[in-house]
């Protein structure tokens, strides 16, 4: 590991708004914020700009920002104590372990921004939007919950869509390519890192709001595999 890396990681042991592997938080976070306010997630945040330009945006509200990388955690945990945002913060765990974090309705809602598309078809169930996934951040959202995606990969964006279509979701706002659209929504003129890196070189950042409005049959999960074995080979 780079000395850069450890000096980031042994920062983040010192800031109040980072826990790392905490135990016992569970249907705590509100003690830990000292308000009531809904608490959103940005999962795989990286270097948590959605989760502090949010937190602008909204100061009555929390936000609380996961990925494992703790050297990246570092940068917008800093930049929250920097500019005084008491209502962020950051966990360094694994996404999932999720639902040992947090209690049943604790969350209002979750973003995804710019996740590793995991490519492989061998590695579908690692897609932050499997509906493997999708069964955890239903133990915590609240009922009808919502989910953001935010995404240059059309392939997770197009996978999304298959998930949601399959389990017949409540598909609230689809973008193809979310800056052409007239009057967008100001979250989503928020950009991160790697969002200028334009990794997978497609010039488009797809968007999707949806509801978990139901259940997620296990017996689905068959389909969905055969859907995209089929979608491989066409």
């Amino acid at each position: 590991m780079g000395q850069k890396k450890l000096i980031r990681f042994n920062a983040i042991k010192t800031f109040n708004n980072v826990l790392e592997h905490p135990e016992n938080m569970q249907g705590q976070w509100h003690k830990f914020f000292k308000n009531n306010h809904t608490i959103t997630l940005e999962l795989a945040c990286g270097k948590g700009e959605y989760t502090v330009g949010l937190a602008r945006m909204y100061v009555n509200r929390n936000f609380i920002g996961i990925d494992i990388k703790g050297n990246r955690i570092w940068r917008g945990a800093k930049t929250a104590m920097d500019e005084g945002l008491n209502n962020v913060a950051f966990l360094r765990t694994e996404i999932d372990q999720i639902t040992q974090y947090f209690s049943e309705n604790e969350i209002n809602e979750i973003w995804i921004t710019f996740p590793d598309p995991q490519l492989r078809l061998s590695k579908a169930k690692k897609r932050l939007t499997h509906p493997k996934f999708l069964r955890l951040y239903q133990q915590i959202l609240q009922p009808n919950g919502i989910i953001h995606l935010k995404t240059d990969s059309p392939n997770l964006y197009q996978f999304t869509k298959t998930v949601i279509g399959l389990y017949n979701l409540e598909l609230l706002t689809d973008y193809n390519n979310a800056y052409v659209e007239n009057n967008i929504e100001e979250e989503l003129k928020i950009k991160t890192h790697y969002e200028a890196l334009d990794i997978a070189q497609s010039n488009k950042i797809h968007y999707l709001k949806f509801r978990i409005n139901k259940n997620l049959p296990l017996a689905l999960d068959n389909q969905l595999k055969s859907i995209l074995h089929e979608q491989q080979n066409d």
